[in-house]
């Protein structure tokens, strides 16, 4: 039996990517009721997966298999990051212990990503060309020394958004390679920046009290 199908592109865009899926969000991928999906299974045209509570489950595998495309390939990477151009020899140091540690584990690395840039700076050019291709479902795993070589904070967030695209974060764990100077110098631009935003605060109140004065 061929199994036909449409997709509703408006509504699922931003399903693409999810690991797994319930019944209910692959049969409105495909345009199919959550009824079929389970007659396909009884009869085996798309088999579902099943959780240890026997709930059904497909795979964004599935879901490829369906629509007749091949899943795509996805390889290992690296990221390695330091603060300042300053920080280069601490750069070569970081990407050497990564390398090694890929050699030492058997990963084969297809892609190297590494930034000069504060770990408190979301818009690092290679972070940004990282998260775009997690987001493609091309990553499987991205190897890191530590974890705010990533970013320095919300790093469970961006976790949670790698294993949601079937991305896994490889931290080595390298306390050496994260200098006590850099974290300090980015905790200081934190206390700056709310300062400077408590200034300009207190600054928008006294205006807004002398118009109203005025007036």
């Amino acid at each position: 039996m061929t199994i036909s199908y449409h997709l509703h592109t408006n509504k699922c865009a931003n399903m693409a990517f999810m690991t797994t899926y319930p019944p209910r969000i692959i049969g409105r991928m495909i345009g199919r009721s959550v009824s079929t999906l389970q007659r396909w299974d009884r009869e085996g045209i798309l088999k579902a997966r099943r959780t240890p509570t026997d709930r059904r489950y497909y795979t964004h595998d599935d879901y490829l298999a369906v629509i007749g495309q091949k899943p795509k390939e996805r390889t290992v990477v690296t990221y390695t990051r330091v603060s300042s151009a300053g920080q280069k020899s601490d750069l070569a140091s970081q990407r050497a212990a990564v390398e090694q540690f890929c050699v030492a584990s058997g990963r084969s690395v297809a892609e190297r990503f590494e930034d000069v840039g504060s770990g408190l700076n979301y818009r690092r050019r290679n972070f940004l060309q990282l998260m775009e291709k997690v987001e493609q479902g091309l990553v499987s795993e991205i190897v890191i020394a530590h974890k705010d070589r990533l970013v320095r904070f919300g790093f469970e967030w961006f976790e949670k958004f790698a294993q949601d695209h079937g991305c896994a974060i490889v931290i080595m764990n390298a306390q050496s390679l994260s200098p006590e100077e850099e974290m300090v110098q980015e905790l200081l631009s934190i206390v700056h920046c709310f300062s400077s935003r408590l200034y300009g605060l207190r600054r928008y109140k006294k205006a807004d009290i002398v118009a109203m004065v005025s007036q």
